[in-house]
């Protein structure tokens, strides 16, 4: 103690997540400034035990919608990557208290209608999409995801990959690696390359037994000759 004092600023507006202390004002600060933010509230939830994340509340300017990844992008240039919200929530009003403040605990939880999205939801249609789709929304704590959602752009993030990672190969009969779900953050894409890689184990097994019918046909060749010439010598 040298009797200094410092002033860190009011408790409710500070979190720490992952070993680092955060100050919401801050964030809330430097998103406000983006020309298609009306009014921002950026909180900190744990909806589960032991997964804190950022979430950022934003109203938008009327007619005009900013994507989750132009609001990311926009943070990144001006602020470290632990200070990005993992989830953008847009709102039509803030739930107000009786002192006309943004009510912060009555904020939403994040979920797939309030989610705001880069692009028009498409649901999984097939097995393997739906089964994607219900890990990463397991792991994302939200309701549905898309087949053309970013993992990255709706609240995911580099220890949420190792979880998915974890599950999926619990579940899947096939290898997929983290740098995988890093390369193919969308259903889509990810269910184009796991099918590609069943395509590829498909043919090589095609060619192997094709070589092994080839090789049968040849020994039972060679037996037919040389019990030709068998015959021919009695």
């Amino acid at each position: 103690m040298n009797g200094n004092i410092e002033f860190i600023g009011r408790s409710d507006f500070q979190t720490k997540i992952r070993g680092f202390r955060i100050e919401l004002s801050e964030i809330e600060a430097v998103l406000a400034q983006h020309p298609d933010i009306r009014e921002v509230a950026v909180i900190a939830r744990e909806d589960q035990p032991g997964d804190k994340r950022l979430v950022a509340y934003v109203l938008a300017k009327p007619e005009i919608t900013a994507t989750p990844s132009q609001l990311r992008q926009f943070l990144k240039e001006k602020l470290p990557d632990y200070m990005i919200p993992s989830t953008f929530v847009v709102l039509d009003l803030f739930p107000l208290t009786p002192s006309g403040k943004v009510d912060r605990r009555a904020l939403p939880v994040p979920s797939a209608e309030n989610l705001e999205r880069d692009r028009e939801f498409i649901a999984p249609s097939t097995p393997i999409e739906s089964l994607i789709a219900d890990i990463w929304a397991k792991c994302l704590g939200i309701e549905q995801v898309g087949i053309y959602d970013n993992f990255f752009d709706i609240g995911g993030n580099s220890l949420l990959v190792i979880q998915v990672h974890s599950r999926l190969q619990k579940t899947l009969n096939q290898d997929v690696s983290v740098v995988d779900l890093f390369k193919y953050p969308t259903i889509n894409a990810l269910t184009q390359f796991l099918s590609q890689g069943q395509d590829d184990e498909q043919l090589t097994i095609e060619k192997s037994r094709d070589r092994a019918e080839k090789q049968k046909q040849a020994l039972k060749r060679n037996k037919q000759v040389a019990h030709q010439r068998r015959k021919g010598n009695a």
